[in-house]
């Protein structure tokens, strides 16, 4: 699979403009829940990331990165698993770039369930299973790899930034795995 990188005359902001943008228009981003598979196709474990957000604090959250200008859907989400998980999870991504979930992060809390202090937000979000080592690179400082029960207990949902808790909840009940 080729992978194309945008142009970076093009597609990428510097830290002003994307400011500036995100005070006036909704931006596209793509979200990936990192999954192991058996055999068979059933989800047996959830890649979740642990972060340390911009306050400090430690949170856990997923796959998650903007759509740059003139890239795919499959390249975006191929550059942030591989920018996330390193470059030999070897993820599998979907034929169909259809995500299970659509979701909308707003500036102020209470608008929808999902919140982002510096923007408007449009995410789609895909179940993407991985089959080889992943190494978290960048921001995260772990990759923790957890059974569907626990990703969705109460105590990693109240780690998750955003709402993004509610996201991991809806993504495992997309592949039939929410107990």
């Amino acid at each position: 699979m080729s992978v194309r990188t945008p142009d970076p005359n093009s597609g990428w902001l510097s830290d002003q403009e994307l400011e500036e943008i995100r005070r006036r228009l909704p931006l596209l981003y793509v979200e990936a829940v990192p999954v192991r598979v058996d055999g068979l196709g059933q989800v047996t474990e959830v890649g979740v990331l642990l972060r340390v957000s911009p306050s400090g604090n430690m949170t856990r959250t997923i796959v998650s990165g903007r759509v740059m200008y003139g890239e795919t859907l499959r390249d975006a989400l191929f550059r942030h698993l591989e920018k996330d998980l390193g470059p030999m999870a070897f993820p599998q991504l979907p034929t169909s770039p259809i995500p299970f979930s659509v979701a909308e992060y707003f500036p102020l809390p209470g608008v929808s369930a999902f919140t982002d202090d510096r923007q408007h937000a449009v995410s789609l979000a895909y179940v993407i299973p991985v089959t080889g080592t992943c190494d978290p690179r960048q921001d995260a400082l772990e990759l923790t790899w957890m059974t569907p029960q626990e990703a969705t207990s109460d105590a990693v949902h109240a780690e998750m930034e955003g709402g993004r808790g509610a996201l991991l909840r809806a993504a495992l009940a997309s592949v039939g795995r929410l107990s």
